[in-house]
């Protein structure tokens, strides 16, 4: 049983994906919505940097419910 104030675990759910379900649980994990994350994850690849690539490296690391 988890204590009250704990923080969900860092997941990837198994409802909700869109592609891999990376954003839908960084979201749950932070309290925030999977449509919020999805949006800033796209706004930041209008920025120079290895996104897509820490994308793909969390697709695979992050276990699935």
């Amino acid at each position: 049983m988890e204590p009250y104030n704990a923080a969900p675990r860092l997941s990837r759910p198994r409802t909700g994906r869109m592609i891999a379900g990376v954003c839908a649980g960084l979201g749950r994990r932070f309290g925030m919505s999977a449509t919020t994350v999805r949006l800033l994850f796209v706004l930041s690849c209008l920025l120079p940097g290895p996104q897509i690539i820490i994308y793909v490296i969390l697709w695979v690391l992050l276990p699935s419910e």
